[in-house]
């Protein structure tokens, strides 16, 4: 069996995640190719050492760029902070490596520009971590769209909310300074964008309004800090083919703890999904019996694959590493000249642009069109 080499810049929570998905790919799918957890990037040699214990890798290094120049890594999982993926991403790509970014690609536009140029000079796969567009309940959703069963979409509806960052006591953090980002909408806003592009499309016109709930923090020394960034985000979207929708995001609502709420409504039915219920969905078919017309619930079972995979019967549920173990698999069968479903970072740099002409739209109190000079 050949194997892939894997290293990893980043241990945190989503350095985790890929390293489980890296871990459990294989058993799961039953690849032709295994990935081998090779060499394991952290900001000390400690950290590293402790990391590369816990999750099986073979060497650990307390610089990010050991990892890429190891000769025995074939592909780079960037899981570290947003501002640092462009530094790493092309020093990646410059070395001939595959790479696995998590999103947002980049904390500015023309650095995320700058990667996907990077990208396509290295001829390498360049993959985001959009796992959400994996699940199994997502992919049948996306299905019936586009087999018109819910007939012409008219409207769409999307909000992310999670409260990781709701209380007005805690310390400021790196996700309250403006070289982390907007905010709720990179930080957020481009997972349901990623839904979106894969269901419906992308919008092509935006209007936004963004909100902080306080103005000052307390650091680690008890100084106040002004916040710089915002954790709330609202959105009026329009689409080609006159499709209009709404899309919210908050990453400080009290009680919200994964929640991607999405609705599409169409000439002939509708759809609800909610992440925190991720394993069924809401289907309203307008031609239904009277009798009996109304919301079913469709439970996830082995018919929507690839939750077949995982189990046998359905009732039994997939979680969030399990839509990254899943995506490591797409990753695979890329790399081995398969049709994958994967957002690459030609597409990634598209919901990038959105982000960034959402911020161009609150800063000119103005509807703004997408466009690479966003």
């Amino acid at each position: 069996m050949k194997k892939l080499g894997v290293g990893l810049i980043g241990t945190g929570y989503m350095g985790k995640c890929h390293a489980l998905a890296w871990n459990a790919v294989a058993a799961t799918f039953g690849t032709g190719l295994r990935p081998q957890l090779v060499h394991l990037g952290e900001i000390s040699d400690d950290l590293a050492r402790q990391r590369a214990d816990e999750f099986g890798f073979e060497r650990h290094s307390g610089d990010w760029r050991a990892v890429i120049a190891d000769p025995e890594v074939d592909i780079v999982s960037i899981t570290s902070p947003n501002q640092f993926h462009i530094e790493m991403a092309i020093a990646a790509f410059k070395a001939g490596k595959h790479v696995w970014c998590e999103k947002p690609m980049a904390t500015k536009l023309v650095d995320a520009q700058a990667m996907q140029t990077a990208a396509k000079s290295a001829g390498t796969l360049a993959v985001l971590g959009y796992n959400y567009i994996q699940s199994p309940a997502i992919r049948q959703i996306e299905a019936l769209v586009k087999d018109g069963r819910i007939g012409r979409v008219t409207h769409v509806r999307i909000e992310m909310d999670e409260d990781f960052m709701a209380a007005p006591d805690m310390p400021f953090s790196f996700k309250h300074r403006a070289e982390s980002g907007y905010g709720a909408l990179d930080d957020f806003a481009v997972h349901p964008l990623s839904l979106l592009h894969t269901i419906v499309g992308l919008p092509v016109e935006v209007i936004v309004d963004m909100a902080k709930p306080s103005e000052m923090l307390k650091d680690g020394q008890g100084e106040d800090r002004l916040i710089e960034t915002h954790d709330i985000a609202s959105a009026l979207l329009r689409f080609d083919g006159g499709l209009t929708g709404i899309l919210a995001v908050n990453r400080s609502a009290w009680g919200r703890k994964g929640r991607i709420a999405l609705q599409i409504l169409g000439t002939e039915g509708s759809i609800l999904f909610d992440q925190e219920r991720a394993n069924e969905f809401q289907l309203y078919l307008r031609n239904d019996p009277g009798d009996i017309q109304g919301f079913r619930t469709i439970l996830i079972a082995p018919t929507h694959a690839p939750y077949n995979h995982f189990l046998p019967a359905p009732g039994h549920g997939l979680g969030f590493n399990d839509l990254k173990v899943i995506e490591a698999h797409e990753i695979i069968k890329a790399l081995e000249g398969d049709t994958a479903r994967l957002i690459d970072f030609d597409q990634g740099l598209k919901i990038e642009t959105v982000v960034h002409a959402m911020a161009r739209s609150r800063h000119d109190n103005a509807w703004v069109k997408i466009g690479r000079e966003s």
